[in-house]
């Protein structure tokens, strides 16, 4: 190590991920930091090293410390300088101040700028594990609470995933594997089917629960704006640009690029895209430098892209790239049990958004929702629903709230008999479901019903 430079510690045979945290070490006296150094590996982190402010500041884009362990004087602009960069490049970093200055005025000017503890020399080893220990603890339970919120959030958002059938079962057990990965995936399936609240499942597991999901349509723009709105552009690229943009792949910082319809993507497109998911770099259009880029990348289409590669229409290497995990939307018709879970979700968030007080469909008109094809799948049942609220006139939707072309002209009598095993099967399911919700509570899950105690014993004996 130089005064100018870091260094990250490398031992034979190590796991590379970190075992205990990573933690950046910035001292221009270069006797202390090694000492920092062998100490803090000995007791399980992995640790880089700078010993000015420019070497800090690019062991922190480099290494992504969880602690840094900073001195107040440094050559190149201060400790404060490599506090203030640090927390710009993340801001979840913890910095501990290093001074042989113990003065209010340093602690007050370290706190303000966003430090979270100080250390006096000659730096005491016991309390500079407490310190460290203390606050890996500290951000790695927040990151943890931060994912538990990530799943709620995806949980309420995502309303094309309501179901309780084996096929978004499968697809829900699959975001849940793949999500923490920050993998590319491909979301395959009809238009409809849910392939972007799909992806935004995904991010919520995934990364910075506030870092953007930023999504494009790749079918939806001339394929010169595309670019640029993927890859930005600098000042003077063309007429009119009269300032950087920073296109979707760096814009998105730690989050989520969302390529919906990449099918559509112009081959001299999908060129560039490969090379900026091969190498996480991009060129804005008229730069001659590259910017490199962290985000996740998930694609989705509704085409078979293995045969549009037979074909000669999408290039196999970027199929490849993006096909890490495929994860394939089943059409709403394939899953026709989830309906009556669907619609119940669906109407109460239209009731509540615009104002009505609606809260169920007639038997008629859920036989003809679970008997329609669907060819627009879920937003197709959405659209239906809202339609339905807006001009139904009663709490309950009758068959003559929805399209004609939704509802059976003559219900023959097998089609009841459909419709009641349904309704049964809906029944049994949702009771099911409280139960469990309530720890086998019978009692409360009898009061969050509107049952009797016996009623519902007498219904879990006809649903067993």
């Amino acid at each position: 190590m130089n005064r100018t430079g870091a260094r990250t510690s490398t031992t034979s045979g190590r796991d590379p991920e970190p075992r205990r945290g990573r933690v950046l070490v910035v001292d221009d006296e270069e006797l202390i930091a090694a000492l920092i150094r062998e100490f803090l590996e000995g007791e399980g982190f992995d640790v880089a090293v700078a010993g000015d402010v420019a070497g800090a500041l690019a062991a922190a884009r480099d290494f992504d410390p969880e602690v840094v362990l900073c001195d107040v004087q440094l050559p190149g602009g201060g400790g404060l300088a490599v506090l203030e960069g640090a927390l710009r490049l993340n801001a979840e970093t913890l910095v501990i101040m290093i001074t042989a200055y113990a003065t209010v005025e340093n602690a007050v000017a370290a706190f303000r700028r966003g430090a979270h503890d100080y250390l006096i020399k000659p730096v005491i080893f016991d309390e500079l594990l407490a310190k460290v220990e203390r606050l890996t603890s500290f951000r790695r339970l927040a990151l943890e609470n931060q994912g538990l919120r990530r799943q709620l959030h995806a949980r309420d958002e995502s309303f094309a995933l309501v179901g309780s059938g084996p096929a978004l079962s499968a697809v829900r057990s699959l975001i849940a594997k793949v999500g923490p990965t920050r993998s590319n995936v491909l979301i395959t399936g009809e238009s409809g089917t849910g392939k972007e609240p799909a992806a935004r499942g995904l991010h919520a597991l995934g990364g910075d629960p506030d870092a953007p999901f930023l999504a494009v349509n790749c079918a939806a723009i001339p394929h010169e704006l595309l670019e640029n709105q993927l890859f930005g552009h600098v000042r003077g690229a063309y007429t009119g640009a009269d300032r950087d943009h920073a296109g979707l792949f760096v814009a998105a910082g730690s989050g989520t690029v969302f390529l919906d319809e990449i099918g559509e993507a112009p081959l001299a497109t999908q060129a560039k895209l490969l090379r900026a998911i091969e190498t996480k770099e991009v060129l804005p259009v008229g730069a001659t430098r590259s910017l490199r880029f962290a985000a996740r990348v998930v694609a989705a289409t509704n085409k078979n892209l293995a045969e549009e590669v037979e074909a000669g229409r999408f290039r196999g290497d970027l199929y490849y790239r993006l096909n890490v995990v495929a994860i394939a939307m089943p059409p709403l018709r394939d899953r026709r049990d989830d309906i009556p879970e669907l619609v119940e979700f669906l109407l109460s968030r239209h009731a509540r958004r615009l104002g009505r007080r609606v809260h169920g469909v007639e038997p008629a008109a859920l036989r003809g929702l679970m008997a329609a094809s669907w060819q627009g799948n879920v937003r197709e049942l959405d659209n239906a629903l809202e339609r339905a609220v807006i001009l139904g006139d009663g709490p309950v939707l009758a068959a003559s709230d929805f399209p004609p072309e939704l509802m059976p002209v003559g219900p023959a009598d097998d089609a009841r008999d459909d419709l009641r095993a349904a309704v049964r099967d809906y029944e049994r399911r949702h009771i099911e479901r409280v139960v469990k919700e309530c720890g086998d509570d019978k009692r409360e899950a009898a009061r969050r019903l509107g049952l009797g105690l016996s009623s519902l014993y007498r219904k879990l004996e006809e649903t067993a």
